[in-house]
């Protein structure tokens, strides 16, 4: 089967949540023997200099990356405030990037253009100029979701109003586009559950991670210590962990003076570099992100919106930690509470579990080590390809 993946950002190298989410189905598919095309953006967010990717990668993903500037820019922000088109899916529409998926498309007769995020649907029209190929959407998450989310916890009114706004027409946006593709592969049953309403053929299939390459238990662990580990650019991550530091990180450093809680992650904000909180260690980008995660102890992940699937939350797994996360946070993963993570959803819930883990090691070892069993028996990549191919078949009847 010959696959063409349009990517938003680089799905190499597998640094953040989306290019993990992609590589999982890239590599997968390549390496079960099918042939496998990338086009993938190059910005600023996510800067890939062409000549680092290994030929190992090259030779096996064909990749290609083309340039876009996606930076936000005020007058066009402005401008479109008057278009009724999504500002978010606009920004994507690149004729360069249209050039290059048109020569593709010519040069190779593909049986699937798998479209990696809702931002990548602005070709669809082009592919199905240029190509008889069946075109499914891989929903990372359901898009407008993430910044109602975002709007609802917003204080300032008129930034409010405006994502309320940005929100609302990438609502409908997402709700029409998903009817022109053949095929919606939602990343979790939630997802899916709501793309079903605009498209009968969907399936979810989660991202899946191979334990084999997290040391769990392995190494040197610090504990009791807390981390909070992720693309810090990613504003519910962000928020997140301001929330944590306001409500939950001064009765926590009451009760436990010595415990150190530290922050790890690419793209911080200024505000985060520059804190100066007792025991809260920034330690910015790390060059090994499995060795930290080894080297720590109970993962914070405080979010309050987002949407899809947390693959921080599946690598701790895999790594066997302990994760104290809120409902919203751990949704999609098929978890049970304080058997395999701990959900709290209030700063007194946050409090209860840190001390929890804190304070009873046993427990702490116990929880960490059945989230690791989680992921050997349900999230196997090789398991989750063989589906995804599997609805390829569906859609190709």
């Amino acid at each position: 089967m010959k696959v063409l993946f349009l990517c938003n950002k680089s799905p190499w190298p597998a640094k953040e949540g989306g290019p993990m989410a992609m590589n999982m189905f890239i590599e997968g598919l390549a390496d079960a023997g099918h042939e496998v095309k990338v086009i993938a953006v190059n910005s600023f967010k996510y800067q890939v200099d062409p000549a680092a990717i290994p030929k190992s990668y090259r030779d096996k993903t064909a990749i290609e990356l083309q340039d876009a500037d996606l930076r936000v820019k005020p007058v066009r922000a402005l401008l479109n405030l008057f278009s009724g088109k999504s500002y978010h899916v606009s920004r994507f529409n690149s004729e360069p990037f249209r050039l290059r998926l048109i020569r593709v498309l010519r040069e190779t007769q593909f049986d699937i253009v798998q479209l990696e995020t809702l931002y990548m649907t602005p070709y669809i029209a082009t592919i199905r100029e240029h190509s008889t190929a069946r075109i499914i959407l891989r929903a990372h998450n359901i898009e407008h979701l993430i910044w109602q989310r975002i709007g609802a916890e917003t204080l300032n009114p008129l930034r409010r109003w405006y994502i309320g706004l940005l929100a609302s027409r990438l609502k409908k946006y997402e709700e029409k586009i998903v009817a022109e593709t053949d095929g919606i592969v939602a990343i979790t049953p939630t997802d899916a559950a709501f793309f079903r309403k605009f498209h009968p053929v969907c399936t979810s299939i989660p991202f899946g991670i191979d334990p084999a390459n997290y040391e769990a238990g392995a190494g040197e662990t610090e504990y009791p210590s807390l981390f909070s580990f992720g693309a810090m650019n990613w504003i519910p991550n962000a928020e997140g962990i301001r929330w944590f530091l306001m409500n939950v990180w001064p009765d926590v450093h009451r009760q436990f003076p010595d415990l150190k809680y530290y922050l790890a992650g690419r793209e911080m904000p200024g505000w985060m570099l520059r804190l100066n909180l007792p025991n809260v260690v920034v330690l910015g980008e790390v060059p090994d992100s499995n060795r930290f995660l080894a080297s720590k102890a109970v993962m914070i992940v405080p979010l309050f919106s987002g949407s899809g699937i947390r693959i921080k939350i599946i690598e701790g797994m895999a790594a066997g930690k302990t994760i104290i996360s809120t409902s919203l946070g751990a949704e999609g993963i098929g978890y049970t509470n304080r058997e395999n993570i701990l959900i709290a959803d209030a700063p007194c819930e946050f409090f209860e579990m840190i001390s929890i883990c804190v304070s009873d090691k046993p427990s702490w070892a116990k929880i960490g080590k059945q989230a690791r069993k989680l992921i050997e028996t349900e999230y196997l990549p090789g398991r989750l390809v063989q589906n995804l191919l599997a609805f390829y078949q569906q859609v190709a009847g």
